[in-house]
Parts: C-alpha cells; sequence; structure tokens
C-alpha cells in the first residue's frame, strides 16, 4: 500500500473561517494554476467540494461550481485524479451520470465521485431543492447509487424506486474506467456507514488522531464483510490540515492564529446549522470548526520529520489516501511538496507533533 497525496481544492478561498483573507481567490485562473502545478510536485488527487453558498467565508463570498470546474481542470490537467462532490439532492442521478461519463471521457479516466449528503438548511431552501432529514437523506443517497451504477454498467436499465423512476435508459459513451468510476463517501450515523459498506468504493473520514481512526477502519471493515462480502475491500482516506514550520514555537503561533475564534465572525455564520445538519460521533467546539472538516485533529502540525512520521502512522493503520488543506495552498503545498513528501516511507524517527490544544 502506498499513501496517495490528495488536497481539497480550494472553492471558497480558503479553509479557515476566523482568516478573511488566505491570498487564495476563488477563482478560475487560481484553481487551475495550482492543479497543473501540483501534478508537478508530487500530489495525486484533488478534491473539489460542491457547495452553492461559501460555508467557510460567509454565505454572501465567492464559491466556485464543481461540476464546470471539474470540466474544465479534466482539459489541462494530465495526472490528476478529480474527485468531485455531488450531493444527490441537487442531481438527478441519470443526468450527473451522463455529465460525469463524459468528464472521465475528457479526463482520461480519471473522475471519480465524492457523495456527500445536505447538510446546509438555508442552501437548499435559496436553490429550491429539497432538504431532507438525516435518515431520510441516506434513503435518497442508496436509490440515487444504485441509478448511477446501473447507469454506468449495463447497456440498458432500468429503476423502480420512491423517489427515481428510469426506463430502460442509455447512457453512451460508458466511462473509461471499469467497471466504474470510483464512489468515495463519509458519514459517521449507524445510516451512513451502512450505506457506503454497502455501496461505495471508500470512506473518507474527518479529521482525527490515529487512535481514533483505528478503531473506525476496523468497524467498517467489519460492515464489508458483512453487507458486501462480494467486493473488494474499502479504501480509507482522511482529511488533514497541515501546519509545517521549522520549530514547535513557530507552530503555536500559527495554530493559536488560525484558531482565534473572535477574529472573524463571518465565517462562523452557519455554525449551529452545520451541527444540526450532521450526525457526529463526537462533540466538536469552534475551535475545531475555525478550521475545515477537523483538519487539525489529525495531528499534521508539527516539523517536516514530525508530519512525516503522523503520516507514516496514518498508512501503518489502513489509510491509502489523505485529503490535505494548507493556507496559503500554493506556498505550503510547495513546502509540503519540497520537505515533507521526500520524508515520508523513510526509516522510523523519534520526533513528536504538536498539540492543536495550546
Amino acid at each position: 500500500m502506498t499513501l496517495r497525496f490528495g488536497y481539497w481544492m480550494p472553492m471558497f478561498g480558503g479553509w479557515l473561517r476566523n482568516v478573511e483573507d488566505e491570498r487564495m481567490e476563488a477563482s478560475w485562473h487560481y484553481v487551475r494554476d495550482l492543479a497543473v502545478r501540483s501534478e508537478e510536485i508530487g500530489f495525486d488527487l484533488t478534491l473539489l467540494a460542491e457547495l452553492n453558498l461559501n460555508d467557510i467565508k460567509g454565505p454572501s463570498e465567492p464559491s466556485l461550481d464543481a461540476w464546470s470546474t471539474a470540466a474544465a481542470l479534466a482539459g489541462v490537467t494530465r495526472t490528476l485524479e478529480l474527485m468531485v462532490a455531488v450531493r444527490p439532492t441537487f442531481h438527478h442521478p441519470a443526468l450527473l451520470a451522463k455529465h460525469a461519463a463524459n468528464i472521465d471521457h475528457i479526463s482520461g479516466g480519471r473522475l471519480t465521485l465524492n457523495v456527500v449528503s445536505s447538510w446546509w438548511r438555508d442552501e437548499a431552501l435559496q436553490y429550491g431543492v429539497p432538504f431532507d432529514d438525516h435518515d431520510q437523506r441516506y434513503e435518497r443517497t442508496a436509490e440515487w447509487l444504485d441509478v448511477i451504477d446501473g447507469l454506468w454498467t449495463h447497456p440498458r436499465f432500468s429503476y423502480e424506486g420512491k423517489l427515481y423512476t428510469i426506463r430502460d435508459a442509455i447512457l453512451e459513451p460508458k466511462p473509461l474506467r471499469k467497471p466504474r468510476p470510483l464512489i468515495y463517501a463519509g458519514g459517521e450515523s449507524e445510516a451512513a456507514k451502512d450505506l457506503i459498506a454497502r455501496s461505495a468504493d471508500a470512506y473518507v473520514m474527518h479529521g482525527d488522531p490515529v487512535e481514533r481512526l483505528e478503531p473506525k477502519i476496523a468497524d467498517m471493515r467489519r460492515r464489508r464483510e458483512r453487507l458486501a462480502p462480494e467486493k473488494p475491500p474499502l479504501i480509507f482516506g482522511v482529511a488533514g490540515f497541515v501546519v509545517c514550520r521549522n520549530s514547535d514555537g513557530e507552530v503555536r503561533r500559527e495554530i493559536e492564529r488560525i484558531t482565534n475564534v473572535n477574529a472573524s465572525a463571518r465565517g462562523f455564520s452557519n455554525y449551529e446549522q452545520w451541527l444540526a445538519g450532521t450526525n457526529l460521533d463526537q462533540k466538536i467546539s469552534l475551535e475545531d470548526y475555525s478550521v475545515s472538516n477537523r483538519g487539525l485533529r489529525t495531528g499534521l502540525a508539527g516539523t517536516p520529520e514530525a508530519i512525516a512520521e503522523r503520516l507514516d502512522a496514518l498508512e501503518r493503520i489502513g489509510i491509502e489516501v489523505t485529503l490535505l488543506q494548507f493556507s496559503p495552498q500554493r506556498e505550503e503545498m510547495e513546502r509540503f511538496a519540497d520537505e515533507v513528501i521526500p520524508r515520508v516511507g523513510q526509516p522510523l524517527r523519534t520526533v513528536r507533533t504538536v498539540s492543536s490544544r495550546t
């Protein structure tokens, strides 16, 4: 198993809810240049998050559309896996299957999906789409995945569900990747974990330390064996926010800066809606929320040697994909590529990371 280095594309102009200007604008020119450069310096994949409102900088701030951006990136990149987030309530499955298959051909077979159940009520109301209760979202997602899979793998496909009906549909050309593009998904409720174990190819997790991730991986492996024993083992991925500095003091100062919840209010405006719309397996503080996706909890804050050792530890427990965030993105990805990636997989070192709990 080889650890793959992925990163979140900055669709919202950053990842820090308390820092207004992270020097990474939400623009096509920025993400295009970042994607092309990331291939050159050792990154394997990028995740394009899908929200029509800006979850990080405040709802009135610009955000990029995931699917049109993915199509454009497919034409200017050569090796980068394009993992595109998709929310079933915002996309009819048959139409999305057609769009995605076309982008897969443009990219030469590099498209994958990250299926996300919607949590933001205000966004859904503004855009006039259904907002399901938590478990109803996963009922919808289960049907949605059945339709996607059927259209991608059958010459003609019919389906009769509570929410979707398909009549002898043809989808050509099929995606290049066989049997179909990989499907990633995440979630911490029982409904989410059972659905992922049955229907997805990979389970991606919010940031957490190794000692919390390891039992989650074991649990999902058991679910896979019980619910879908005929399918290949799940792939496991985790989010993380990287703070790479030359000394512990520098790391602590940066963590204090990016978790200062009094610095800006706009990025925290939907905190209560996010808590109400998700079903997490642990409590989350405003300090956790200040950095997207619980990223600091993964422990990728420290010297280059310390971060490399933590990445090695993640790989040892079964993590195959990292989904990393940086700020400012371009500069810190360059630092990570120069100082961390060459150290990953080297002989074990006796070093330590700096805790985000300062």
